[in-house]
């Protein structure tokens, strides 16, 4: 399938320190990729690249044949990339109705913003439940489901998805993973999933690249990565 996310010789950091050192990686249009990596690695760094949330200073990102890390980071948005980020960026003293409202801010629709969050309720019927009370008083797993639902009223043709699992209880953590598969396939968005637990995103993902130290030192089918002697040893633990 083509790509609709590629970046060639990707250069990014911040002020003098860099951390990405040249990467080159696609996301395929409808597909899912995964970013793994430990600490420190550059994981989240790329997504902030992607986004123009950080400084380019060589190579360069380009989305459905466009180049992108020129662009403001409102533009991006504009251009169809949802961010769900570390921490999940939820406004905790805002209620769920307006978190949610935040991620409609670019749109003039209505009509369709109204569509849309009945859909997301299919998937996350317990932020209906909860829609006017505080985001501060969610659980973790609520909050997840928030900040992904926030992204996905941007319309996006490519969500960006950074530690989704962490911190949340196991079997949350199932759920969530079970939706996201189902928002992949019945939504046709794209997924770059940067993720710890290399086993959780291998089984998501279609691709996987591993970051070492700001560098692709592993790539190809999830499937493939599953059964690096290098990822199996450093990431899946046998």
């Amino acid at each position: 399938m083509p790509a609709l996310l590629e970046t060639h010789g990707l250069h990014a950091g911040y002020g003098q320190t860099k951390v990405l050192h040249g990467i080159d990686f696609a996301v395929e249009q409808g597909g899912v990729t995964a970013l793994l990596g430990a600490n420190g690695a550059g994981k989240t760094t790329t997504l902030r690249a992607i986004c123009a949330m950080i400084r380019t200073t060589e190579g360069g990102v380009w989305l459905g044949g466009e180049r992108i890390d020129r662009l403001a980071t409102e533009e991006i948005v504009r251009r169809g990339v949802g961010h769900v980020p570390d921490g999940r960026g939820t406004v905790l003293e805002l209620s769920v109705e307006d978190n949610l409202r935040l991620g409609a801010y670019i749109r003039r629709d209505r009509a369709g913003v109204a569509a849309d969050l009945e859909r997301l309720f299919g998937y996350f019927p317990r932020l209906k439940e909860r829609y006017r009370q505080q985001a501060g008083t969610l659980s973790g797993g609520e909050q997840q489901m928030l900040a992904i639902s926030r992204a996905l009223l941007v319309k996006p043709r490519l969500l960006l998805l950074d530690e989704p699992s962490f911190g949340l209880a196991p079997l949350i953590v199932q759920e969530i993973f079970h939706i996201l598969r189902r928002i992949n396939a019945e939504e046709k968005v794209s997924i770059l999933v940067v993720e710890q637990n290399a086993s959780l995103a291998l089984d998501l993902a279609d691709h996987a690249y591993v970051l070492e130290t700001g560098r692709i030192v592993v790539s190809g089918t999830a499937a493939e990565v599953r059964q690096n002697d290098a990822v199996r040893r450093s990431y899946l633990g046998y």
